[in-house]
């Protein structure tokens, strides 16, 4: 049992700091592109959290980013493909658990856990039937930061509390024997994106209510690219009343909220630097 009392700094979490800002500094040069003070400092924040919550899970980890492949795989339409992704191995104790890391909130993981587990699916069968190794339990771990955490940054003992109620890591069930039918679905995703073939949800689901209180619209569509050019988008900004979505008349002039605009705006100020 280490001796290190709990108000005394944790060694590796200094190291992981160390390394955040040098990772960070070396993109901006590489890239040019800058963070804002806020963002910056929630990733600082969201790296610190998953460390000293998950630090267990992470000091065990015997093999990390392992790259599974399941190649030459033929689409309907005679297209060839490989589904490939990256896990990390937990060895230990006579068993052998499979995590896939995911950027997403618990929640948005739970409510959708089906999704999820046919991906693992498809690794666990990689894992078990191509490379003859044994599985016992696959897992996600949503990295996702909890937003009341910020609140409670600097109060110890509430922090500790929040951690310690945070649930990141979801269990799933290992069924291969579907496996088939996921990578059926996925040559025919192959087909339709190779054919241009996009079709979006119907305007009158975009209103549904999909993660805390927030819309289809609001949480995905928002976030979507192409949406200036999407009827289904168009349509449910011109109908609906929500106010978390700009006025059908401004939404080609939609550069997010307030938040995500002075947000790059700081960003490419702090990447310019002092005048000269």
């Amino acid at each position: 049992m280490s001796n290190r009392r709990r108000s005394d700094p944790d060694p590796i979490e200094e190291f992981i700091l160390r390394s955040f800002e040098e990772n960070f500094q070396r993109i901006r040069f590489e890239s040019g592109h800058g963070l804002s003070p806020e963002v910056k400092e929630a990733a600082k924040r969201q790296v610190q959290a998953y460390w000293r919550r998950l630090k267990e899970v992470a000091e065990s980890i015997t093999d990390t980013e392992v790259r599974l492949n399941l190649p030459n795989q033929r689409s309907p339409k005679g297209r060839k493909f490989n589904i490939e992704g990256v896990v990390d191995i937990v060895r230990g104790e006579g068993r052998t658990v499979m995590y896939d890391l995911k950027t997403h909130d618990p929640e948005e993981v739970r409510k959708s856990i089906l999704e999820y587990e046919r991906q693992l699916n498809v690794y666990a069968h990689i894992w078990k039937n191509l490379r003859q190794q044994e599985l016992d339990e696959t897992a996600i771990i949503a990295t996702r930061f909890p937003e009341e955490f910020n609140a409670v940054w600097d109060n110890p003992a509430a922090l500790d509390q929040l951690l310690q109620e945070w649930k990141p890591i979801i269990e799933t069930n290992v069924d291969t024997q579907r496996v088939q039918e996921t990578v059926e679905e996925f040559a025919r995703t192959v087909d339709a994106i190779e054919d241009g073939v996009y079709s979006p949800p119907d305007a009158s689901s975009l209103g549904q209510k999909i993660l805390r209180g927030r819309t289809f619209a609001s949480g995905v569509c928002r976030n979507c690219d192409v949406r200036f050019s999407c009827g289904s988008y168009r349509k449910y900004v011109r109908t609906s009343k929500s106010r978390e979505l700009p006025r059908y008349k401004d939404i080609y002039e939609d550069a997010g909220t307030e938040t995500d605009r002075e947000t790059r705006m700081d960003a490419g100020l702090d990447t310019t630097g002092p005048e000269a």
